[in-house]
C-alpha cells in the first residue's frame, strides 16, 4: 500500500497541544509515511525543528508567514539561516508570501520579508513554500523576478494562475478544499495540473476534507483528498498517493534524508 506524504501541516499549532504526541504517533498506522511541518515564525520554526528531531518521519520548514512578519523581531534572517545550518531536516524556506486578506500586516512589509526570504532560499539552495491569499498578481510578479524552486501551497486559484505557476517550474499543493461542493475552481485547476507537479496537503488543523468538515484536520484525512483527486484525474487513489509522495520527496530534495 502506498503511503501518504502530508506535504504541509501545522502540528505545532496550539490545537494539538493536548495530544500532539498521540496524534503524530498514530499516523503511521493510518497510512501516513511522512509529514512536513511548515514554519510561520521564528519561534514556531524553532519548535518545529525540535519536533523533527523527536520523530523520524517528521520534516520541517522554517520561515516567516506574511501575517506574522509584523511581530517578528530583527534580525530574523540570521536566526533562520542558523536553524537551517543546525538541522538538515528543515528542508524548505516557508511558509512565505503575501496575504491581503487581513489588515494587520502592511503590504510593503510583507513584500520586504517575502523577497528577503526568497533571497535566503537562493543563498541556501533551498526550495520555498509559497502562501498567497488575495495577492495573486503581486505574488506572480515577484516569483517571475526571483524564480525560486518549490511549491505554491493550499492552491484554490484559477487554471490561468496554475498555468503561470507551472511555467515557473513550481509545484502546486491541494488541500481538503478540493473536496468541498463549492470548489469548482479548485477542481478545474486540479484537473489541469499534471500528476508530476501535484502535491497533497492538509494545512492541518484547518480545512478538514469532506466527510470530516468541521473537525480538527490531521494527515490521515488526506485519503479523502486522494480519492477526489483520483476521480478528477481519472486514476486510482493509490496512484495519487504514490505519485504525490514521490513528488514531495523531489520538491523538498529529500532523497538522501529518508
Amino acid at each position: 500500500m502506498a503511503l501518504i506524504f502530508d506535504s504541509h501541516s501545522h502540528y505545532d499549532n496550539s490545537q494539538f497541544d493536548g495530544d500532539r504526541d498521540e496524534v503524530l504517533c498514530s499516523l503511521k498506522s493510518k497510512g501516513v509515511g511522512l509529514v512536513l511541518l511548515a514554519g510561520c515564525s521564528i519561534e514556531r520554526s524553532v519548535f518545529i525543528s525540535e519536533l523533527t528531531k523527536k520523530y523520524d518521519f517528521v520534516f520541517g520548514s522554517a520561515g516567516v508567514h506574511p501575517i506574522d512578519c509584523i511581530d517578528e523581531p530583527l534580525p530574523y534572517l540570521d536566526r533562520l539561516e542558523q536553524l537551517f545550518k543546525e538541522n538538515k531536516k528543515l528542508v524548505a524556506v516557508g511558509e512565505i508570501g503575501l496575504d491581503n486578506h487581513y489588515d494587520n500586516s502592511p503590504p510593503e512589509l510583507q513584500k520586504k520579508f517575502f523577497i528577503e526570504q526568497l533571497e535566503l532560499a537562493k543563498k541556501l539552495d533551498k526550495p520555498v513554500i509559497i502562501h498567497s491569499r488575495e495577492a495573486t498578481a503581486d505574488m506572480l510578479d515577484i516569483l517571475k523576478e526571483y524564480k525560486p524552486k518549490g511549491v505554491v501551497h493550499c492552491f484554490s486559484g484559477s487554471v490561468e494562475t496554475a498555468r503561470q505557476i507551472l511555467d515557473l517550474g513550481l509545484y502546486i499543493g491541494f488541500t481538503g478544499v478540493v473536496t468541498f461542493k463549492n470548489a469548482a475552481k479548485s477542481k478545474k485547476s486540479a484537473e489541469f495540473v499534471p500528476l508530476d507537479r501535484l502535491l497533497i496537503e492538509t494545512d492541518c488543523p484547518y480545512m478538514a476534507p469532506v466527510p470530516f468538515r468541521g473537525e480538527r484536520c490531521d494527515s490521515s484525512m488526506l485519503s479523502s483528498v486522494a480519492e477526489v483527486l483520483a476521480e478528477i484525474k481519472g486514476v486510482s487513489a493509490e496512484e495519487i498517493i504514490e505519485t504525490t509522495y514521490n513528488n514531495a520527496i523531489k520538491v523538498y530534495e529529500m532523497e538522501g534524508l529518508i
